[in-house]
């Protein structure tokens, strides 16, 4: 068996790759990249006492946005 990466730049070419799989020629994975930042979640949470509350991280995105407007 042999792994390859494809980036899919017309929809026509995915509708054909599911085809494929369809006939158990190919088998199509999810890339693991979607995940990845989950898992970062996930890592930070387990080391962390006490996750933010909904208001500390809304505190902290309207600062952000803020400071961004201001430039």
């Amino acid at each position: 068996m042999e792994t390859i990466r494809v980036d899919i730049l017309n929809p026509k070419a995915k509708a054909l790759l599911k085809d494929l799989a369809n006939l158990d020629l190919i088998r199509i994975k999810k890339d693991k990249s979607e995940n990845a930042f989950s898992e970062v979640l996930k890592k930070f949470r387990s080391k962390s006492d006490e996750a933010p509350s909904l208001e500390e991280i809304t505190k902290e995105v309207e600062a952000v946005r803020k400071a961004w407007y201001e430039k």
